[in-house]
């Protein structure tokens, strides 16, 4: 399985994630009621590649608190914002 960069980095900050200013480039995801949480996940900021694959794409998961199929889900759409803070709380992460 591969996800594009671009896909993952747009559908996160759709999903909630904001953008932390460090030398890296890490999202972080806010809830809807606008509590910074310490959920995160890194990007590689550099220009290739442009796709990453099931190792990175596992490691992000576990980083976002979801299996690699429901990190998947959430960027191809299926979990949107609702439904990923509904995870979240079942979760006791919120």
């Amino acid at each position: 399985m591969q996800l594009d960069k671009s896909d993952i980095e747009k559908s996160l900050k759709k999903k909630g994630f904001i953008e932390y200013d460090t030398d890296h480039k890490y999202l972080v995801y806010k809830s809807t009621d606008g509590i910074l949480t310490t959920i995160k996940t890194k990007l590689s900021h550099g220009a290739l590649p442009k796709s990453i694959g099931d190792t990175l794409i596992i490691l992000m998961a576990k980083q976002c608190k979801l299996k690699k199929n429901e990190f998947i889900d959430l960027i191809k759409c299926p979990i949107d914002r609702t439904k990923y803070e509904h995870i979240l709380k079942v979760k006791n992460l919120l």
